[in-house]
């Protein structure tokens, strides 16, 4: 089962500040951006699995759930991160608070 993580967190002096919903879109734009930049290699493979897997994560009825708790909990001051695991053509999506 493959999984990719996106974490989100709030923009600090080294970082820009994401929700999940925008990096998940920033992952994406940077898979699309390998895939248009490499010919057709083993990682070409992987950039797109994970642009579809985010993909699919983008536009799933869970994802505003997730961001919406992923903000609520990032405000209480906890770490979190979601996490996509895709099997086939399943997909689930958990959300891991530290």
């Amino acid at each position: 089962m493959e999984s990719y993580s996106i974490e989100p967190h709030y923009t600090t002096h080294d970082h820009t500040g994401r929700c999940v919903k925008c990096q998940a879109e920033h992952e994406m734009n940077n898979c699309l951006m390998a895939l248009l930049g490499e010919n057709g290699d083993e990682s070409n493979e992987e950039a797109e699995k994970k642009f579809q897997a985010l993909l699919n994560f983008l536009k799933s009825p869970e994802s505003q759930k997730l961001v919406e708790e992923s903000e609520r909990l990032m405000a209480d001051g906890k770490k979190v991160n979601v996490r996509l695991f895709i099997e086939g053509d399943k997909a689930k999506y958990v959300l891991e608070i530290e």
